[in-house]
């Protein structure tokens, strides 16, 4: 059969049309040229940018050495006290803003209530986690005492989620230290040491591990944010602040240098949420390592004690004591049977040196001193009426609980016993037992206002003079005037607690 001539055009226009067609898809969809040339492909992205560390390795060999711990009691409390949470220390610098963010914190964040109750059933139940460390291939571990304090019986989680049994050596709850053993029945454990925190530097970089809200071992970094942090927290303050996350549950854990030594044990955060906002505080290893070694060896950590109550020296104050620089600590008080009563140490002296050392601060004074045996026989200068002398204290044993300083006064003949101080700004009168004058109104322009003194303090002495009567305290400023001095010390007592406030002869 014979094709039609027209059929075979419209067929043979048909058929090139498609391939116009699929030639120009061909070039649409795989972008390539309708010219016989190979494929041109796009570069992919590639970005040359500064390599960061990675903590890959570190965490590799810290890991197993860091444990979680889960404690348990028959005593139930109110609450899990598995961290602590910072809520700021009366002792915080004057700054109106911190101030009022503290007591925000306090009002809306979480309470610690340490209410507990003895379970009725007699039964063990869990009453923290927290975080640990091996310091010792035979099973010693830290971690905080806040996290076991409460706790009857420990378990101790392995990195590769072994569960072992563990008891308890020590604890130490003036710096929040407390050391556990596992029985590993022959295992060696891998273990971690301490730094030399003296060289850590703010700015270093800081890895922590533990155990946050017990989802096991978990990694955070960061860097050190400051040093010598005080927190309110205890007599020894002298805290790193990190920035790594830490949040509950960390308690204990440790935090690593980039050579894999533990610089500080996480204690503490502060935190309006509960969570994070990259503020952590750690215990250094400087402060650690001694505590450890001492529960370790005794269960327990004896201190030097000096037994007295001690505020910082202002400028104020040393120039109204006529000491040369700012520096050493004012002692507020001194306990009845203290080494330092002993001595002859007495209200209103300085202590500038401690075995020739120079006291730069309060908290420093705590820390060299603590840092003796008890029984040990130190010498210590002081600044006693305008002069330096040095005396030989015997130091006792910190007790357990500090004893209230005593107030008790000598009777001293009066004349003038109230009316105006207009001088300083007070208006006084008589104590009810005839020791001191009581502050009766405070004029609040006054420099005795803006230094804190308030109606209802008693003033006991002025230039460690005990005062009776208004005369007494006059006498005292003319004295201080003819020495050259420009303000007075004047010991104020409130609440059974001493302290020393310097205000100027002039009318404040």
């Amino acid at each position: 059969m014979k094709t039609a001539p027209h059929f075979l055009s419209r067929t043979r226009k048909s058929l090139m049309a498609a391939a116009a067609s699929l030639a120009i898809a061909g070039a649409i969809g795989f972008g390539i040229t309708t010219t016989g040339t190979m494929p041109v492909l796009a570069d992919a992205v590639h970005v040359q940018a500064p390599q960061v560390p990675s903590f890959a390795d570190l965490v590799e060999q810290v890991s197993p050495a860091v444990v979680s711990v889960r404690v348990k009691s028959d005593v139930q409390p109110a609450d899990d006290n598995s961290f602590q949470m910072f809520q700021g220390p009366d002792g915080l610098p004057d700054n109106p803003q911190l101030r009022r963010f503290f007591k925000q914190f306090r009002e809306f964040g979480p309470q610690n209530d340490h209410r507990q109750h003895k379970r009725r059933d007699g039964k063990l139940r869990p009453v923290a986690q927290g975080s640990g460390f091996f310091i010792s291939e035979d099973g010693y571990l830290v971690t905080n005492n806040h996290v076991v304090k409460e706790g009857s019986a420990y378990t101790v989680v392995l990195n590769d989620g072994k569960e072992l049994d563990a008891k308890l050596v020590g604890t130490d709850p003036r710096t929040d230290l407390a050391v556990l053993k596992v029985e590993g029945e022959g295992r060696k454990f891998t273990y971690v040491q301490f730094a030399d925190d003296a060289k850590v530097r703010v700015g270093d970089w800081v890895v922590a591990v533990g155990n946050p809200f017990g989802l096991g071992g978990t990694v955070t970094a960061g860097i050190v944010s400051a040093r010598g942090r005080d927190i309110g927290a205890g007599p020894y303050d002298d805290f790193i602040q990190i920035d790594a996350p830490v949040n509950r549950g960390n308690s204990g854990g440790p935090t690593f240098n980039l050579s894999g030594q533990v610089v500080g044990i996480n204690t503490a955060i502060f935190s309006p949420s509960g969570g994070s906002v990259g503020i952590a505080f750690d215990i250094p290893a400087s402060t650690a390592k001694g505590v450890v070694e001492d529960l370790i060896k005794n269960g327990s950590v004896s201190r030097g004690w000096l037994g007295v109550e001690i505020q910082p020296v202002t400028k104020d104050i040393a120039e109204s004591l006529g000491l040369p620089d700012a520096k050493g600590a004012l002692v507020a008080s001194t306990q009845d049977d203290s080494p330092a009563k002993a001595a002859g140490i007495v209200p209103g002296d300085v202590i500038t040196q401690v075995a020739g050392k120079d006291v730069p601060s309060t908290k420093e004074l705590a820390r060299m001193i603590a840092a003796y045996s008890p029984g040990k026989s130190v010498d210590v200068t002081i600044w006693h009426d305008g002069e330096s002398k040095q005396v030989s204290v015997d130091l006792g044993k910190m007790p357990s609980q500090a004893k209230l300083a005593s107030n008790d006064q000598q009777s001293a003949p009066q004349s003038e016993t109230s009316g105006s101080l207009a001088d300083l700004g007070l208006t006084v009168t008589q104590s009810d037992d005839g020791h001191g004058l009581v502050v009766a109104d405070v004029d609040p322009d006054s420099a005795a206002a803006d230094r804190g003194i308030r109606a209802g303090d008693v003033i006991t002495a002025v230039n460690s003079e005990e005062v009776n009567g208004t005369a007494d305290v006059k006498q005292a400023m003319e004295d201080a005037a003819k020495a050259g001095r420009k303000s007075v010390l004047v010991q104020i007592t409130r609440n059974d607690s001493n302290r020393f406030v310097a205000l100027p002869i002039d009318k404040g």
